[in-house]
């Protein structure tokens, strides 16, 4: 497991964070792990709502991110575009692609109109949750057995983040313009 991931800014405020890996799965495998409420509970998050196009979703994260969620795109097995809290003044968007390359899949997530103040923080959650996708293509069962809520996050999760937080931050500081 070897995750790419980028930030940037898109304007003054706002900016977009992008991580991508490759998994020893097929495509459909890795589209079933990024689409499905019992495949998403393992790694990832409670889903529960309409999963459909133009559908209504809400979504209790292991970092404890919770809200609603709009399905806008969903082309299986290759593209997903949800838009996160509808709306709201810190709407974002969280786009996947999924790419067969052989017996393996390439994922790339990005997500645009974040803060740009904290591209950092989600670029190490972006990471943590790929890294356990992986785990979760390994493992039948949950990656996170202690479980999350809204108010308290995944405990390897929370680890795993803080860890990459420092490495973020410094790459964040080393682009951005004083």
């Amino acid at each position: 497991m070897r995750i790419n991931a980028t930030m940037r800014a898109l304007d003054q405020d706002r900016g977009v964070v992008r991580v991508e890996d490759v998994y020893d799965t097929s495509i459909e495998d890795l589209w079933q792990a990024c689409t499905s409420t019992e495949r998403l509970a393992r790694w990832i998050a409670e889903v529960t709502g309409d999963l459909r196009l133009g559908g209504e979703v809400h979504a209790v994260f292991t970092s404890t991110w919770s809200g609603q969620a709009r399905i806008d795109s969903c082309d299986a097995p290759s593209h997903l575009l949800v838009t996160m809290e509808p709306g709201a003044d810190d709407e974002t968007q969280v786009e996947a692609w999924l790419t067969a390359e052989g017996s393996r899949t390439r994922l790339v997530v990005e997500e645009r109109g974040l803060p740009v103040g904290a591209l950092p923080a989600h670029g190490a959650g972006w990471q943590a949750h790929l890294e356990d996708l992986g785990r979760s293509l390994v493992h039948a069962g949950p990656v996170h057995e202690d479980g999350w809520s809204e108010h308290a996050p995944a405990v390897a999760w929370r680890e795993r983040w803080s860890e990459l937080t420092a490495a973020y931050q410094d790459a964040h500081e080393s682009t951005t313009p004083s």
